[in-house]
């Protein structure tokens, strides 16, 4: 079988599978006739709440440790020690990822803020251009 055989046969059997994946979907469930993107603020709103909080405790907890791990390295160093180093640089790159995860968390909470905001924003105007157009309709 040449390669362009397969190649068809693969397209077709491919096609087929799709086909009959997409012929046993469900029927959408939304209310607007098929729409299937629907944006829950509550939800939203608890994750970035959740994101929120996660970010002010990790600024604390997260660094709970590092004046004693810190003081911990320096002693070892200071007595000859090379685990004092390990330790001082396991501690750096702790506080390195702590710093990450506190601005992914922030940025998670930001962003989903700021999509609640604009999509209420966008909601406002396109019902007051909506409502706009039918009293244009009705004083015509």
């Amino acid at each position: 079988m040449s390669f362009e055989e397969e190649w068809s046969a693969a397209r077709a059997t491919a096609a087929a599978n799709a086909s009959m994946r997409l012929n046993q979907a469900p029927p959408p469930a939304a209310p607007g006739g098929g729409a299937d993107l629907a944006l829950n603020q509550d939800h939203i709103g608890a994750i970035g709440s959740e994101a929120y909080k996660l970010h002010s405790r990790l600024q604390t907890d997260g660094k709970h440790a590092a004046t004693a791990s810190a003081e911990a390295a320096g002693a070892l160093s200071k007595a000859g020690f090379a685990s004092g180093a390990a330790l001082a640089k396991a501690n750096s790159h702790w506080e390195s990822q702590v710093k990450t995860l506190v601005a992914a968390c922030a940025q998670i909470s930001n962003g989903l803020n700021y999509s609640l905001t604009s999509h209420a924003r966008e909601e406002q105007q396109l019902y007051a251009e909506f409502t706009t157009s039918k009293l244009a309709e009705y004083l015509k």
